[in-house]
């Protein structure tokens, strides 16, 4: 019986110090987990967009004879820089000169003749139509002297821009002709460069829609700034502007064309590369962002986020983005300004139950201590 009855003390005791323990707080009971929020606020964000893109010439000219003649010399180096007027080839001038020297003579003698009537008819030793005849003749020899002169200076083919040149497609010898189906060369302006970017078509009509409504402004676009971004991934170092967008939409791509201009001092750039361009296309001044760690997916694919609201509950909302900012989301659905959304401790959070929300970033609670 005495070893019964300590048994039961044993056992009473031991109830007693648990009572006393939940009592304290240490029990078992269930705390409410506690989260980081961020308070969604408007605020002020440039509306970026990256896109793919292709560079071309600023400026191109493919060189071509303007008389025809054998060809005497190369005047530059193959994939050099030349400037606008500078001497490219030199075709044979004989023919030409011998034709100015021809003209130049006739010219003479007509100035010679024309200023003699001109005494004469004064004097009425000739006859007024004389005299017209021969300033007619003498304008005559002038127009073709002066095409004589012209010709003779196109045996000296130059630049018509500054630029970077091409191989030469013909050699010393050749038999070129005036205005001849194939260029002697190609000169390309390269700096500065143009780069083709292709943009959606809806994107583009969203874009307008906001910018008509009053929701998205926008500068000038000649003022609208733009990065590049190579194809391996680093950034190029010179800032861009854009330029236009095309007013026709491509039916087999339904993309529209805009066109961005970049300094390219170094050369880096070269006429086909293929790069990725962003470009600045407004300013929201009342954007909702959402950091991107807030925000998961749903079964469906659909853009989730679990809020606290006033009276500490999660709650979950479905959003609507249009498109990341930085490391953000721009909602245009789902959230309105002072949500509290949750950003950490989202794993212990759960719809519908109570959550204590911190600001994110500070410092936890220490967990109470049981018995």
């Amino acid at each position: 019986m005495r070893r019964v009855s300590r048994t039961v003390l044993v056992a009473a005791v031991l109830a007693a110090s648990l009572s006393a323990c939940n009592r304290n707080g240490g029990g078992p009971a269930q705390q409410v987990p506690e989260v980081g929020v961020v308070t969604i606020q408007p605020q002020k964000a440039e509306l970026e967009v990256e896109l793919p893109g292709r560079t071309s010439p600023y400026a191109v000219s493919q060189v071509r004879p303007q008389v025809n003649g054998i060809l005497q010399a190369r005047l530059f180096k193959e994939g050099g820089k030349v400037t606008a007027g500078q001497p490219l080839y030199q075709i044979d001038p004989k023919p030409y000169q011998a034709e100015y020297d021809n003209a130049a003579a006739t010219l003479a003698a007509a100035k010679a003749k024309a200023d003699r009537y001109a005494a004469l008819v004064k004097q009425n030793a000739v006859a007024p139509q004389d005299y017209d005849d021969a300033r007619a003749a003498y304008k005559q020899a002038a127009a073709n002297t002066e095409t004589a002169r012209i010709n003779l200076g196109y045996t000296r083919v130059t630049a018509p821009i500054s630029g970077v040149i091409g191989r030469s497609l013909v050699t010393q010898g050749a038999l070129v002709t005036a205005n001849q189906a194939d260029p002697l060369t190609t000169i390309q302006t390269l700096d500065p460069i143009y780069v083709d970017i292709n943009q959606s078509s809806d994107e583009l009509v969203s874009l307008k829609r906001a910018l008509g409504s009053g929701q998205v402004s926008r500068d000038a676009p000649q003022t609208a700034r733009a990065t590049l971004t190579f194809g391996d991934g680093t950034d190029y170092n010179h800032d861009g502007t854009f330029e236009f967008s095309e007013v026709t939409v491509d039916q087999t791509t339904g993309a529209v064309t805009l066109r961005a201009r970049f300094p390219n001092p170094d050369g880096l750039l070269l006429p086909g590369m293929y790069v990725r361009a962003k470009i600045i296309e407004g300013i929201d001044n009342n954007a909702l962002l959402a950091p991107q760690r807030g925000v998961s997916r749903d079964e469906r694919g659909q853009p989730t986020a679990l809020i606290v609201d006033e009276k500490g509950i999660v709650r979950l909302r479905v959003l609507k983005v249009s498109r990341t900012v930085g490391s953000n989301w721009l909602v245009t659905d789902g959230l309105k300004a002072g949500d509290r959304l949750i950003v950490e401790g989202m794993q212990n959070a759960r719809p519908d139950a109570p959550a204590h929300a911190v600001p994110a970033g500070s410092k936890p609670a220490p967990s109470p201590q049981g018995h």
